[in-house]
């Protein structure tokens, strides 16, 4: 089972600099970034009451990293009709450890998810990935996310897609976690 937990910049800085530095996490834009950098970045985003970071655990061991922002109150405002209950999402799983395993990258979406619907509050989560990032698009339909459209944000092009309680709820029922 993966369990979520606030991101703490003492404690997870350098795990996360080492995933965001990697070459698959090509599309969160940090692969130069320094420790600092991301250590400001994230001290940042626990000042203000818009945005949150987590880090997902299995086992003891930081398996992902996510974040959870209110679109009402960022770029995506402009760029669709924002609704109350309306929750955006990034998510990072972090870099194997040992062999692969089957189904890995859709048991911490799907925890990713449980967990921003966790809140009662939250109607739909909201995510814009990079348009070309076929993978996670891949991954975000089958939680049951459906896309809205394209849209050019500062520094990509994205696909703008939103899940639905329901939507989430149908797309995992029957399916082992």
């Amino acid at each position: 089972m993966i369990v979520l937990r606030p991101f703490d910049p003492d404690r997870d800085t350098g795990l996360v600099h080492d995933w965001l530095t990697r070459p698959y996490a090509h599309f969160w834009d940090m692969l130069d970034a320094t420790p600092q950098q991301v250590r400001d970045g994230y001290v940042a985003m626990a000042a203000d009451p818009h945005q949150d970071a987590w880090i997902g655990e299995r086992d003891g061991r930081a398996v992902l990293l996510a974040e959870t922002y209110d679109p009402a109150h960022g770029e995506l405002a402009g760029h669709y009709d924002t609704q109350d209950g309306d929750l955006g999402m990034h998510f990072l799983t972090a870099p194997p450890v040992g062999p692969p395993e089957h189904g890995f990258t859709r048991a911490v979406i799907r925890a990713v998810m449980a967990h921003c619907f966790a809140a009662p509050e939250v109607l739909r989560v909201v995510v814009e990935p990079d348009v070309r990032n076929a993978a996670v698009h891949a991954l975000n339909e089958a939680v049951g996310f459906r896309a809205l459209g394209e849209v050019q944000l500062h520094d990509k092009r994205a696909l703008l897609s939103v899940c639905t309680r329901a939507d989430f709820e149908a797309a995992v029922e029957g399916v082992p976690a």
